[in-house]
Order: C-alpha cells, then sequence, then structure tokens
C-alpha cells in the first residue's frame, strides 16, 4: 500500500478524536481557568500547535506548491525560531528557563513535554495526524489536572511515564517500520519527484533549513554532471565492495537505507538511481523525532544543521524521565513484536549507506543542572537496553549478512576555501585502490612478525602505548591485520587489528579530536590490560564535568571500555589536505582516523560477526575478529559487547614513532618523527613535501 494510503485511512480512523484536540487546544488562550507561571506555558505551547494546524491547512490546500522561496522560508522560521539561539533562553524548551519559570519537577517534566510536542513539525509535513494527536491529548490531560489547582509533581510524572510506556506500541512499531519499508517513501518521492535546480524543495522535507542546506544544494547543482555522478559512483561502488570484501551475498538483499544530511540531494538522486541499478529499494527515513527512539548524541537517518546545538545537549538525557525496569522490559518485548511483524523486510535489509559532512565550528556545550539525566540505576538499565535492542536487531537483521558505507564532504562552515577543500576531498575519495593496497600489505608483512607494536607521542603528547597482537599459527596463511581499501570506509587508507586485551597498556593522549558532535581537547585515557583505567579532557574548567562528558560521549555510561581497534592510517593525501587548509581540528573521524594511528574504545570492527571468515586481497585469513571480552559471547552475549565503538586519532604531527617488537627482541620501525620509514612506503610521505 503506498504511504499516502496508509496515513489516509489511518487519519480517517482517528480524525474526530484529532479534530477535538485541535479544537480544545485552540480555546486554551482565551481560558483563565489555570494559575500563573503555568498558564503562560499552556498558552505558549497551545499556541505553537495552533501554528502546526494552519500550516497543516496551508499544506492540505497545495499552497505550498506555489508558494515562493521567501514565504516557505517564513513559515521555515516560525516553526523553529523560539528554540534558535536568540530567543532560547526564554524558552520553554530550555531546561534552565523552564525550571526557572515553573519550579523543580515541573519543569524538566513540562520543558519534556514541550519538546516531544515540537515532532508536530515532522508530523504536520508527513500528515500523522494519530502522532499530533496523542500529543494534543496528553497536554489536555495534564492542562485538566492544573484546571483543578497545581498537582502534585509525582501525578505530573506518572502521566507523562504511561503517556511515553503506552505509545510504544505506536511510536517504537512505526520507527522499525520506516527503517525497513521503501513504501514508506515520502524523502524519496521528494528527491525523485523534484526539480532540484528549484530550491523550495528543500522545505517540503518538514527539517530546519539554515544557510548550510541551502549553500551545498546550490553548490551541487552549479558542478558538472560527470562531477556529481563521481561522487555517488565512489559512494555506491564502496558498498558494493563492502558485500565483496566480506564475502557476502548482496544478491539476497532487497533495500539500502541512505543516511545524510539535507543538502545532497542531487548526489543521492544519482546514488538511488544506482542502488536500484544494483537491485536494491532505497529506504530514506528520517532522523528519529521520538525521545524514546533517539539515542544520545547520535542522529540516524536524514536531517538538517540542528538549529540549535545546545538544544540537542541539553534533552539528551530526556529519557531519565521514564525510564525504569519495568519500561526497559516493555521496550524490549515492543521491539521484538515489531521486528517480528517486519521480518521479511528484515531480511532483506543490506545495511545502511552514510554521507556525514564536516567543517562546523567546535561544540562548546554548557551542563544546565537542571536538563534531565540518568542516575546511576538508570545509567546500567540504559546499558542494558542498548544490549536488547542489539541482540534483537541481530536477531532479525545479522550482522553477519550486512554491511555498509561512510563518506564525508564538507559544509560551507569550514570558510572561504569551502569549494576547493570540496574538490580536494573529492579527489581524496578516489585515490588510487590498487596502489595503497600494495602499500598498506607492506606495513601489514612488517606488523605481521611482531608480537606486539610500541606508540608514543611527540613534543607535548605524551601517549606511550603497547598493544599487544593475536599469536599466528601460519604466517603464510593468516594474518592480525585487515588491509582496509576503499570499501565500507571512504577515504582508503589503513590497516587495522583487534588487540589482545592481556599485554595492551599505558596511556593515549590527543590534542583535539572530534567525536560524534563534541570536540574534546587534552583527551587522555589510560589503558591497563586493554581496559580503560582512567580519563580526563580540558573542555571544563571542572575536571569532574570532563570526564562525565567522555563517560556520556566515549564510554556511553559504561564504567569501563576495551581497546576494541588498533589501526595505522596510511592516507597522508588528507592529512596534507588538513594541513594546508589549516582544518585538522574540524574533520570528521572517517577522515581523520586515516591519518594516523587510531584507537577505537569499545567492541572491535567484527562485533556480532566473529564466526565469519575474512580475507585479506592477498588471500590470509584475518584471525583478529575478537579479544578476551568478546569471546565471551559463547556463554552470554551480554558480557561481550557493549554496543559502541569509539575510534581516537594520534595526528601524524603529535606522532614520535610506531615500533614493532618481535618475540626474540627484533625491532622494526613503521614511522619516526611522523613520517613512514619502513622500506617499501616511501612513497606515502610525498604529500608530507607540499606542506
Amino acid at each position: 500500500m503506498d504511504y499516502r494510503e496508509m496515513f489516509k485511512q489511518e487519519n480517517e480512523g482517528i480524525m474526530e478524536r484529532f479534530l477535538l484536540s485541535m479544537e480544545r487546544i485552540g480555546q486554551i488562550a482565551s481560558e483563565q481557568t489555570v494559575a500563573q507561571p503555568f498558564h503562560d506555558y499552556f498558552t505558549r505551547t497551545a499556541a505553537f500547535i495552533c501554528v502546526m494546524g494552519e500550516y497543516l491547512d496551508y499544506l492540505k490546500e497545495g499552497k505550498h506548491n506555489t508558494a515562493s522561496m521567501e514565504e516557505l522560508k517564513e513559515w521555515n522560521r516560525k516553526f523553529y525560531e523560539d528554540i534558535l539561539p536568540d530567543a532560547y533562553e526564554t524558552s520553554y524548551a530550555n531546561p534552565a528557563y523552564a525550571v526557572k519559570k515553573l519550579g523543580d519537577g515541573y519543569g524538566q517534566l513540562l520543558c519534556y513535554l514541550y519538546k516531544e510536542i515540537r515532532g508536530d513539525i515532522v508530523f504536520v509535513h508527513e500528515n500523522r495526524l494519530t502522532d499530533i494527536t496523542i500529543l494534543n491529548e496528553t497536554l489536555i490531560e495534564i492542562y485538566n489536572m492544573f484546571e483543578e489547582g497545581v498537582p502534585e509533581v509525582a501525578s505530573v510524572k506518572e502521566v507523562i511515564y504511561w503517556f511515553v510506556s503506552d505509545y510504544t506500541d505506536h511510536t517504537v512499531t512505526y520507527r522499525v517500520r520506516e527503517g525497513l519499508d521503501p513504501s514508506l517513501s515520502f524523502a524519496a518521492d521528494i528527491i525523485r519527484d523534484s526539480d532540484l535546480t528549484d530550491l523550495r524543495y528543500l522545505y517540503r522535507f518538514g527539517e530546519y533549513i539554515s544557510e548550510t542546506e541551502v549553500k551545498v544544494a546550490d553548490y551541487l547543482n552549479s558542478l558538472p554532471e560527470e562531477t556529481v555522478r563521481l561522487m555517488a559512483d565512489t559512494y555506491t561502488e564502496g558498498y558494493k565492495k563492502g558485500f565483496e570484501v566480506m564475502g557476502r551475498d548482496l544478491s539476497k538483499k532487497k533495500v539500502v537505507q541512505i543516511r545524510y544530511e539535507l543538502g545532497f540531494e542531487r548526489m543521492v538522486k544519482y546514488a538511488m538511481e544506482n542502488f536500484e541499478q544494483l537491485g536494491l529499494n532505497v529506504i530514506l527515513c528520517r532522523a528519529a523525532v521520538w525521545a524514546v527512539n533517539t539515542n544520545a548524541g547520535r542522529k540516524s537517518g536524514y536531517y538538517s544543521t540542528s538549529p540549535n546545538r545546545q538544544y540537542d545537549y541539553d534533552h539528551r538525557y530526556d529519557d531519565a524521565i521514564y525510564i525504569n525496569k519495568a519500561f526497559k522490559d516493555r521496550k524490549a518485548s515492543v521491539l521484538k513484536v515489531a521486528y517480528e511483524m517486519y521480518k521479511d523486510l528484515a531480511a532483506g535489509y543490506a545495511g545502511p549507506a552514510v554521507i556525514e559532512t564536516f567543517g562546523r565550528e567546535g561544540f562548546h556545550p554548557v551542563n544546565k543542572g537542571e536538563a534531565c539525566r540518568l542516575d546511576p540505576k538508570q545509567e546500567k538499565l540504559a546499558v542494558e537496553m542498548a544490549g536488547d535492542t542489539a541482540g534483537i536487531l541481530n536477531q532479525y537483521v545479522p550482522g553477519d549478512e550486512t554491511s555498509f558505507t561512510i563518506i564525508a564532504f564538507p559544509v560551507p562552515e569550514i570558510g572561504d576555501n569551502f569549494e576547493e577543500i570540496f574538490n580536494e576531498t573529492i579527489a581524496i575519495n578516489t585515490l588510487d585502490y590498487e596502489k595503497y593496497k600494495g602499500l598498506q600489505q607492506t606495513i601489514i608483512d612488517a606488523l605481521d612478525e611482531a608480537e606486539y607494536v610500541e606508540i608514543t607521542g611527540k613534543g607535548t603528547n605524551k601517549t606511550r602505548l603497547t598493544v599487544a597482537l593475536h599469536h599466528l599459527k601460519d604466517k603464510e596463511k593468516e594474518t592480525n591485520f585487515e588491509n582496509c581499501v576503499a570499501d565500507v570506509n571512504i577515504p582508503l587508507g589503513e590497516v587495522f587489528t583487534s588487540p589482545r586485551l592481556a599485554g595492551t597498556n599505558g596511556v593515549l593522549e590527543v590534542s583535539t579530536v572530534y567525536i560524534t558532535d563534541f570536540q574534546f581537547k587534552d583527551l587522555v585515557i589510560t589503558f591497563e590490560n586493554g581496559m580503560i583505567k582512567d580519563y580526563s579532557c580540558s573542555n571544563f574548567e571542572d575536571p569532574k564535568e570532563g570526564k562525565e562528558l567522555i563517560r556520556q560521549v566515549i564510554l556511553k555510561n559504561h564504567d569501563t571500555l576495551p581497546m576494541g581497534e588498533f589501526a595505522i592510517g596510511t592516507n597522508t593525501t588528507a592529512y596534507a589536505m588538513a594541513r594546508k587548509f589549516d582544518i585538522l581540528d574540524k574533520l570528521p573521524i572517517l577522515i581523520v582516523e586515516k591519518m594516523g594511528p587510531h584507537f577505537a574504545v569499545g567492541d572491535t570492527c567484527y562485533s556480532w560477526s566473529e564466526d565469519s571468515r575474512f580475507y585479506n586481497p592477498n588471500g590470509k585469513e584475518i584471525i583478529a575478529k575478537e579479544n578476551e571480552i568478546s569471546a565471551l559471547r559463547k556463554e552470554d552475549a551480554s558480557k561481550a559487547y557493549f554496543n559502541c565503538h569509539t575510534d581516537i586519532t594520534i595526528p601524524y604531527a603529535e606522532l614520535d614513532r610506531i615500533e614493532t617488537v618481535c618475540a626474540d627482541g627484533k625491532r622494526t620501525l613503521i614511522i619516526e618523527d611522523g613520517k613512514f620509514i619502513l622500506k617499501g612506503t616511501e612513497e606515502l610521505n610525498l604529500p608530507f613535501s607540499l606542506l
């Protein structure tokens, strides 16, 4: 069934409730039945809902089809105006303001509810009246409570808890479906059916449209067709190669999910054509809207520039309002039923194809005491819930049957050299596969002789690490390191392994690194037998706040994590570009990890796929696929996986040496003073001569 027909039928079934709720919401502004300061909250929240109702009528009448760019821009401003930085300090979406005006307890709960109601922007654009109605009815129920006097905080929290819990059948189930079902083609239809030279199409998505999306789309329109097709071809060919390298059968799969940031539609349109030629239908679902489906610091789907990163940060742990043991079990049960319902679609899911962006200024968050945060018990439940989700997902979408690819491009905020950087990024993404394959194999051959590897920083970088390697029983047929060229991770340029934990010790330091949306400064992590023992950064004056940020963003609220990967990046061309334009601190980890040694904390690169067999281009089997922790999967998967994998890179400029040490004490230098000196790899130093 076409998604429009599906929503038409669903909307007809809920229309009476929808109209009654909108009518009641419209009456709130003229009533004086709720005392201040709560009356102001309900009035302003109702006013936002009424604006969304007006726009729903605007869409139904087809006025958006003939509206000017300026008119659509003005509507978009109305949707987001009270969470933009200039207005956010007096917005009920700001927990600090909500608590100041409404009081502790009430402020957090009603701030959360308003944030959920702001999902109406999406629901109106997609004509999802059920979602709007259940939010309206929840607001009305709480409003009615305040009409009878100020209720207890616990009473308001109970209403919100049951609202979230009861509607997981709807919110969580739909999220599962939209990630698997290509018939939900809202965004795909916009790209297929729009004249992409007419940038009014951007406002049809229902996302915040900043100058970034407009400038990127305009720039892509200025490029020759062959250039944009090269971008798309590199991206889709990497996806195809991923299946080939991993020995997985793409012909058994039916759908691929494209994840990207708005503005790249011209490239995405060509990519959609390429995927369809591979026999794959394309899924384009937006990043999660409902808090119950979000993950702190992660966006999975299509999305736009954030209207306010502090707003996103303030709401990253809204689930603290409702997470308890009963809810954890409830969500797992709903997920299980949903995947069972859509198991045929899940069986055909091939994996995500991701387009990342880079170039924005570093985000320096403010930790607000009024924002929701998980208590220790909830942190443990959140970790367990992530494990439950991963286990259910792997049951219906086995990790050893799917693949992925990731590619990245700059956005205009990177500076005046945006166009030149963009063109050089295209060149980096299309480097010579065969040349790097040979150079990297030379490095692997040396590494495979070693018992462990020593990595030391240079100058103020205090890195001193020993990384233990697995024992090779037959060096003629086995290898520890994967020769990673341009397939799942674009651009090419690394060799990586899953190290042994026992014997992996020392300190990792890096002056600056981007991880998700955060720029960490002076990040230091100490390992003992492969496990994180301590950590710090200088992002805040108070070291405790830095530790908290690392625990949230890097450790994902775990007490510790293992070193899941050790790699050596070989893409000196990318490094030279970064130095040329002075953008090293703005590059994403996808590119930075190819520009020096990097270390991932969390799961290995082979999590949930350890029993699959992987081979390098030279035919040797990669045997280093797990460690002492992941091996526990044979007894209890909940003890083996952390459901995260975060890369941290030391750039060449901060690197003194990488040296292998054999069992007999023989040492071989791979890198010295940040340069490749291993015989046969000298060509990798050529880009340094351009600096």
